[in-house]
């Protein structure tokens, strides 16, 4: 690893108790340089509103990813975005289409709206099944979710097979590229979905400052989409919901972009040591491109969760499915993987 977050030695099992907080996708690192400061002088304007139009993040994300600002809609992280999106394009007698197991919100969200939801089953590798979600969507599908990488199995889908996807979808249906975690790709063949959007009025990108660039207790996110979508999100988003603290973190967080990206590389260092690791102990994990691993615990999930919480640990257990691991400190990730080597041997029944 070439960077270790801060305060860690992998010679101990004495772990900080957040960095053992390993169910939340967190980034284990502090906010950036200079986000603090810009964060306490917000402080100062407690008594006034936040811009609801979030004109300098707007501007700065806009001169940041090169695309005009009349394409851009902030919100309340990735999830506050989403839920403006299906409140705009979806509602009763609509369909929402996603891959399934993928990111819990989508269907809560979408009953939220009262949009019916459509799950497709991942295939057996824990991938999309683009082939399926097609043959899934009918005249009422008007919001497709493609989580790239997916949340929770870490896996990606490819640029060709995507485009192929999304040329193949109705122009009627907005195709929802979510990149919570665009940041950790290292796959030359997972595509920007910037790249996907620009000549394709259909698409729709969700990106968060929540994961790479550790805002994740502000709450800020954005969507990129043409101006018919955008507008309309912009018209549903909560008034005054992106706070000062969040603007002027993220915009701060935008000018320290080098240092993120140091940052993330030291992660996916990580995260390469823990998956080799893993598959040394026996366990059939995915490779991930985010910052997470799945293993598929299947029926021993809830007692897999335990006995990580025994050690301190905790995990986002999918009963009955898998395990969710996010990649933490060196530290924390040495006491999760004599954990999972514990496991594995107690019971060979997992069939792995």
């Amino acid at each position: 690893m070439t960077q270790h977050a801060p305060g860690t030695r992998r010679i101990s099992r004495t772990v900080q108790s957040w960095d053992r907080k390993m169910s939340a996708n967190e980034n284990p690192f502090p906010p950036l340089p200079g986000v603090l400061d810009s964060a306490t002088a917000a402080a100062a304007t407690l008594n006034r509103y936040p811009d609801p139009a979030c004109r300098h993040l707007t501007e700065d994300l806009a001169a940041f990813l090169g695309v005009p600002a009349d394409h851009i809609a902030t919100g309340i992280g990735s999830v506050g975005v989403t839920h403006q999106l299906l409140q705009a394009l979806a509602g009763p007698g609509t369909e929402t289409l996603f891959a399934w197991r993928s990111f819990e919100a989508y269907p809560q969200l979408a009953e939220m709206v009262g949009s019916t939801s459509v799950p497709v089953p991942l295939t057996c590798g824990a991938v999309h099944d683009l082939t399926a979600m097609l043959d899934a969507v009918t005249d009422r599908t008007r919001v497709i979710f493609v989580c790239n990488p997916n949340n929770p199995t870490g896996t990606v889908v490819r640029r060709a097979e995507l485009e192929r996807f999304i040329d193949r979808c109705p122009p009627e249906a907005l195709i929802v590229l979510d990149e919570a975690y665009h940041e950790f790709v290292r796959d030359e063949e997972v595509p920007d979905g910037l790249d996907l959007y620009r000549d394709r009025p259909n698409v729709c990108v969700l990106r968060t400052f929540s994961k790479a660039y550790g805002l994740a207790g502000v709450r800020v996110g954005y969507a990129v989409a043409h101006p018919p979508v955008a507008a309309a999100l912009r018209a549903n988003a909560l008034p005054f919901g992106v706070t000062r603290f969040a603007q002027d973190a993220a915009i701060a967080s935008l000018r320290r972009t080098e240092e993120m990206r140091e940052r993330v590389g030291a992660l996916v260092d990580e995260r390469s040591r823990v998956y080799t690791a893993l598959l040394h102990q026996g366990w059939p994990v995915p490779p991930s491109q985010a910052n997470f691993f799945w293993l598929p615990t299947g029926e021993h999930t809830d007692a897999f969760a335990e006995a990580c919480e025994r050690e301190g640990i905790l995990v986002r257990p999918f009963s009955g499915e898998g395990v969710r691991v996010s990649v933490s400190t060196a530290q924390a990730n040495d006491v999760f993987l004599q954990v999972a080597q514990e496991v594995l041997k107690s019971l060979p029944q997992l069939g792995v």
